[in-house]
């Protein structure tokens, strides 16, 4: 529960919320070795639900890692080609890339957060209409998911187990207590799990 002070929950309603979407392996993790991401199935079924996410415009968030990723990608033909309505979402909406090394972001519609990330995504949600999303950026996820910034945490579950690679909110130093609000199993043998936090 929020709280049940009637102001707080209209205040709470009215702010953009978090989302988090990465896609693991059935042992947790994010990526293989060397930044693996070729496991991930990306069929018919999966891609709807990332179509319907990038519809809703809202605001993508990355680390820089998977931004460069995502970056390299999105906007060239072989993307447009290969998944046109995700790659028209994914190089129209607004994004955040959150860096202290990159000077400058060259994927359209694209800002640098270089400092005080904590702050300054409080901020942000607490200000406008636009629910945001972070797409895979282990970092930043842990990061936000210390500071209790995430409103729903969505995972897309691929029947494969890797060797190596990074695990999903690496590093956080506390419990998360999560319900179970959605989920979907996919013909490929993929599982899409939706959790909020208990808090």
């Amino acid at each position: 529960m929020v709280s049940d002070n009637p102001v707080l929950i209209i205040k709470w309603l009215s702010m953009r919320k978090i989302n988090s979407y990465t896609f693991i392996t059935l042992n947790g993790f994010y990526k293989g070795a060397n930044e693996d991401i070729s496991w991930h199935r990306h069929g018919g079924e999966e891609s709807e639900h990332a179509t319907q996410g990038l519809a809703g415009q809202g605001i993508l968030l990355f680390g820089r890692k998977t931004y460069e990723m995502m970056s390299s990608y999105w906007p060239t033909p072989a993307a447009t080609e290969a998944a046109p309505e995700i790659a028209k979402g994914m190089n129209s909406a607004e994004k955040i890339v959150f860096t202290r090394t990159l000077k400058k972001a060259s994927w359209n519609n694209t800002r640098i957060i270089s400092d005080n990330v904590v702050e300054e995504i409080t901020k942000l949600k607490k200000n406008g209409s636009k629910d945001m999303t972070v797409l895979g950026s282990g970092s930043i996820l842990t990061l936000f998911a210390e500071n209790n910034l995430i409103d729903e945490y969505q995972f897309m579950i691929d029947p494969v187990v890797l060797g190596e690679g990074s695990t999903v909110l690496k590093n956080l130093t506390k419990k998360l207590d999560l319900k179970l609000t959605n989920s979907k199993v996919y013909k490929s043998g993929v599982i899409l799990v939706c959790y909020q936090p208990m808090q």
